[in-house]
């Protein structure tokens, strides 16, 4: 089960949402003129302002990218995976929303409304906002808002009043929280209950989550129930054969085994099709599809170890771990906290304890327990790719690191000391390289009418050292060009 974090919009205590919201309007104005801000704004909105001035999103109307059509709609309705529990949203949320003045709202994993409902009033006002079916809600196109903001936080999120980047969405109060697939993990969408800024209450926020939850305990029940079918069809075919092996679904979840240790889930390629696979949890396998998953033979013979494991940390929160073994290639997805650690042990090719770990993760070599859960959790994943005692990759396979062009996008989110002092390396190193090209441009550079040789220059062909100035600056210039060259 995911993790509780809530952050209410308004601060709790009696503080006057009416009073707060004219403050949130001062600090956003003071933001968009580049002024320091009367209050400072929440982390989780603060980051957001942030990425919309980076990005030009215009504040006061967003960006015009024209909603889906009916047809796109109704595919996009059809395949991300809510409609399942479709039900279960408007069930909960719908007569709730109706009775206080509020909409629900159900989008797709890219922030596009596929559903709503609620307050007549409220929808006929949503309206005029372009908050229609089809419509884009991510940030790029609106600004900061509940939707696209969880979207990318991948947490729950609540906006009030002028927390919204463009300033027509001043008026309204949303919360929102992403819904994941239990199969895969996979972000399927977002419920959102929005509303006129004058009905905002703190309670909506645990109300959107708990509801959120619920889809996503429905969804975990019916997975559980596609594997009970899945292991019916098995169990005569295990029966018949004498090898090792596993039957798993199409996300890799086990529903039974012979002659292994029980699992709860392997790791599979992104694509599966009859043959051979290799496995980091199993080795080589021989696979066989059967309905609703694959059955997975393991091969007696010794496996090949990967030859070359791949780190990609390019995207901020899309980290993933690619492994080209003997049998082809598979990619991982990996969370923000494994990513740290591979990149850790990436850097650290001998290895670290777990109290040099937990120090590189959290500035505390004491959090050690919390170090071998994670990495448990983590070798569970990738058994075979990661060894212990110290925890390293293993021996003999080849790791590189992709890393973004921008050192200061290298996880950017993390305050994980290792994480931070590569990327100050890896920035204080692009300085150097940038100023010592700064240097050989100045030094190759064409000498005017005149101008001297810099001191210490080599004579010309044929004839005597040029001459050389002292300035009283010349040591401290010399040690500034040796700097930069270093």
């Amino acid at each position: 089960m995911r993790p509780v974090h809530l952050d209410p919009a308004v601060p709790p205590g009696g503080t006057d949402p009416r009073q707060y919201a004219r403050l949130l309007a001062r600090a956003h104005e003071a933001v968009l003129s580049g002024e320091a801000p009367p209050a400072s704004p929440r982390p989780v909105i603060q980051e957001s302002w942030q990425r919309m001035l980076a990005t030009g999103v215009d504040p006061d109307r967003g960006v015009d990218t024209g909603p889906l059509s009916v047809e796109e709609v109704e595919h996009q309705r059809r395949t991300c995976g809510l409609s399942e529990v479709l039900d279960t949203l408007r069930g909960s949320l719908l007569s709730i929303a109706d009775a206080s003045w509020h909409i629900l709202v159900i989008a797709d994993p890219e922030g596009r409304v596929l559903w709503r409902g609620g307050s007549r009033a409220v929808l006929t006002r949503a309206q005029s906002l372009g908050f229609v079916e089809g419509a884009s809600w991510s940030e790029s196109a609106v600004g900061t808002n509940a939707i696209g903001t969880a979207l990318v936080a991948r947490r729950p999120v609540q906006v009030h009043s002028a927390e919204h980047f463009v300033r027509t969405h001043h008026a309204w109060t949303c919360a929102a929280a992403p819904i994941r697939s239990p199969r895969d993990g996979r972000l399927l969408g977002v419920i959102d209950v929005s509303g006129p800024a004058s009905t905002f209450h703190p309670s909506t926020l645990a109300l959107v989550d708990a509801v959120g939850r619920l889809a996503e305990a429905e969804l975990r029940t019916a997975h559980l129930g596609d594997l009970e079918r899945l292991r019916a069809v098995a169990a005569p075919v295990l029966a018949r054969i004498p090898d090792r092996a596993v039957v798993a679904d199409r996300h890799g979840w086990v529903a039974a085994v012979s002659g292994l240790a029980p699992v709860d889930r392997v790791t599979l390629p992104v694509t599966v099709q009859d043959g051979q696979v290799w496995l980091p949890t199993l080795g080589r396998c021989a696979v066989e599809p059967l309905p609703g998953g694959w059955l997975l033979r393991v091969m007696e013979e010794e496996s090949a170890a990967p030859t070359r494991i791949v780190l990609d940390v390019r995207q901020p929160r899309q980290a993933s771990l690619t492994v080209e073994g003997p049998s082809g290639t598979w990619t991982h997805e990996l969370s923000p906290r494994h990513a740290e650690v591979l990149l850790v042990l990436a850097e650290h090719r001998a290895g670290r304890t777990a109290a040099q770990l937990a120090d590189d993760l959290f500035g505390d070599p004491g959090r050690t327990v919390t170090v071998r859960a994670e990495v448990s959790r983590l070798r569970r994943q990738l058994a075979g790719l990661l060894q212990h005692r110290p925890y390293r990759f293993a021996d003999g396979a080849r790791i590189e690191v992709v890393r973004p062009d921008d050192p200061s996008r290298l996880l950017p989110h993390s305050t994980a000391p290792a994480v931070c002092r590569l990327r100050r390396t890896a920035e204080a190193g692009r300085a150097a390289a940038r100023d010592g090209k700064a240097g050989e441009r100045a030094e190759a550079r064409p000498r005017k009418p005149g101008e001297r040789e810099p001191a210490g220059a080599p004579a010309e062909p044929g004839g005597a050292p040029a001459e050389a100035t002292a300035a009283p600056t010349a040591p401290a210039d010399a040690d500034a060009l040796a700097g930069a060259g270093r």
